[in-house]
């Protein structure tokens, strides 16, 4: 049976289809991040600049997956798990914190000049994994609230 098949059958398919984007945006995200903190990041050259830049649109996307995929069906009142309704009231405010960290880097080092990427980037990206890395507990929160405990968060500990 086609993946696509058996995600029909599993209910709320639409939801777990979400999330599950979300989680190969997180992935792929979390790689990147991953590539640049190993770098010399006061010594910023062109291949940086690269994994910089694939980067940061990774992470609008995996911010945007979470934010117009998980929290847009809640926020239009579309969700009627008390559960759900009620983890999300309760993080919500926070996971928002953590938007506005990747907007704000996002818009300080899309255009930086190699200055201030030394300047900067090492101390910034280590401020945002840890962010990154709130919202991701809070996420898995809100995803085992609204596909049970069963689901497997793919990374999850």
């Amino acid at each position: 049976m086609s993946k696509a098949a058996k995600a029909v059958k599993h209910p709320r398919s639409a939801t777990r289809q979400i999330i599950e984007d979300m989680l190969a945006q997180r992935t792929r995200m979390l790689k990147l991040l991953w590539e640049l903190s190993k770098q010399d990041l006061k010594h910023a050259d062109d291949a940086i600049r690269e994994t910089l830049d694939d980067f940061l649109s990774v992470l609008v996307d995996y911010i945007a997956a979470g934010h117009f995929g998980l929290y847009e069906r809640i926020a239009m009142g579309s969700e009627r798990r008390t559960p759900v309704v009620e983890t999300a009231r309760e993080i919500y405010p926070r996971i928002a914190d953590t938007t506005v960290a990747a907007v704000e880097f996002n818009e300080r080092y899309g255009s930086a000049d190699p200055g201030a990427l030394a300047k900067g980037l090492a101390r910034d990206l280590s401020a945002l994994g840890e962010e990154v890395t709130t919202r991701i507990e809070l996420e898995d929160r809100l995803i085992s609230a609204m596909l049970g405990t069963d689901y497997a968060i793919p990374g999850a500990a």
